[in-house]
């Protein structure tokens, strides 16, 4: 495993910037994920096929990375605090961000990644609300109410 870096950094922006450009020039549409879920889940079957291979891509992706350079994969989890929480707590954070998604009209890939490469004042907004709440919980979860 290797560590983080600003060249991998850049390099995997690079790489998702190339690969939201690609799906936009492509196919005209924007690679923000929660929409093509919500979208697949659907009963619009005229998109459906993109939708469910670019969905079915990511894990596959994943797995041929993993397959062919394991050693460049990080170890996500000696990052990651371990959060106590019960599954209850967790359902309600998943909801939370559903509900979050459905009402900023996107989520962060869409917004963050596509939307402000376009300008979007609304996907602006939407960057800095995401910012602004994960502070806050960051705050919250470090030192309480």
């Amino acid at each position: 495993m290797i560590g983080f870096s600003p060249i991998s950094a850049i390099i995997g922006g690079a790489l998702i910037g190339a690969a939201a450009g690609l799906l936009w020039i492509v196919n005209g549409r924007v690679a923000g994920i929660s929409s093509i879920f919500g979208s697949a889940l659907s009963r619009r079957v005229e998109d459906l096929p993109w939708r469910l291979l670019f969905l079915a891509g990511l894990p596959i992706g994943a797995a041929i990375g993993l397959a062919v350079a394991p050693r460049l994969i990080p170890d996500a989890s000696a990052a990651m605090p371990v959060l106590n929480l019960d599954p209850l707590g967790l359902a309600a954070s998943g909801l939370l961000v559903g509900a979050g998604t459905a009402l900023a009209r996107g989520c962060t890939s869409g917004h963050g990644v596509c939307g402000l490469a376009r300008l979007s004042v609304r996907s602006m907004v939407a960057v800095l609300a995401f910012m602004a709440a994960a502070v806050v919980t960051v705050f919250i979860m470090r030192h309480g109410l």
